[in-house]
């Protein structure tokens, strides 16, 4: 065999092993799920966004809620019996308002419980969801979002601020078209929120959900934390199963060929005994 054939079977070689590697990571994830939803009865439906590696370039993509997402969670809750519960593990940015609005419409309509689990984060589109859930499950440190719309690359909140700041007459035409959109973009999703959290949450508790999540009181990208969360009313409790970590484990963010966190992959019921020394200390 000459050294042609042999470079010929390397490069062939090479660019199958990153196939198979994902066909046997995506088996993996099939089994979890599997066993995930005998543990719970449940039908279980993951809405993981990474940057993942894509093709044979290995180019990191990000993922955002989008239209293809919702249609495939549609699809999800439609093949599920109504007596049927639903658990949705849920790792988002967030993403287009209308497919999350979808995703959380079809899940309020489910008759079976729903129990949304937020492992790490769940923000914007993503906590819209969390809303149309009986129960949100949340590891202790993972975090929800504001929904607040953006427009462009402003909080609509914000665009509106210089009204109150400036005279009419210096504001140009586009920031008064842009703070047009953004009065009707609050109200509407103001009243989306309210209309989703409503079915469990009850007309007044929904209302004053959707004034402090939409109305621009933190920054787009401000973390609610488990105990803020608890304290706007919102039905979050914490004991994740062991299957969702694994699961996450399963989906890996493209990153460099040098790890930035490493650690000895064991709990640790007790801290670890330093090893023993015989040998004299030196004063």
């Amino acid at each position: 065999m000459d050294f042609i054939n042999l470079i010929w079977i390397f490069l062939v070689v090479v660019s199958l092993v990153p196939m198979v590697r994902q066909r046997l990571i995506e088996s993996a994830r099939v089994r979890l799920l599997r066993q995930l939803e005998e543990k719970r009865g449940s039908r279980v439906i993951a809405l993981i966004h990474r940057q993942e590696s894509m093709s044979l370039l290995g180019f990191p993509m990000a993922r955002y809620i989008d239209i293809q997402d919702s249609e495939q969670v549609l699809r999800a809750i439609k093949m599920t019996d109504d007596n049927v519960p639903i658990d949705l593990i849920l790792h988002t940015p967030g993403g287009l308002v209308l497919a999350a609005e979808q995703i959380a419409n079809a899940l309020c309509k489910h008759p079976g419980k729903v129990t949304v689990f937020v492992p790490h984060y769940a923000m914007s589109g993503g906590t819209m969801i969390a809303l149309s859930a009986n129960e949100i499950v949340m590891d202790e440190n993972a975090v929800l979002g504001p929904v607040d719309p953006q427009i462009g690359n402003y909080p609509a909140v914000s665009i509106l601020s210089v009204l109150d700041k400036k005279d009419p007459n210096e504001i140009d035409d586009q920031t008064m078209i842009l703070a047009d959109i953004s009065r009707k973009a609050i109200r509407q999703v103001t009243l989306t929120i309210q209309r989703i959290a409503s079915s469990h949450y009850g007309e007044e508790q929904a209302g004053r959900l959707a004034e402090e999540l939409a109305a621009g009181h933190w920054t787009h990208d401000y973390p609610i934390t488990v105990e803020e969360g608890q304290a706007l009313g919102l039905k979050i409790t914490t004991g994740m199963p062991t299957e969702i970590y694994q699961l996450m484990n399963l989906y890996p963010q493209a990153s460099a060929h040098r790890p930035s966190v490493e650690y000895i992959p064991v709990p640790y019921p007790n801290r670890p005994a330093l090893p023993s020394s015989s040998e004299p200390k030196s004063r």
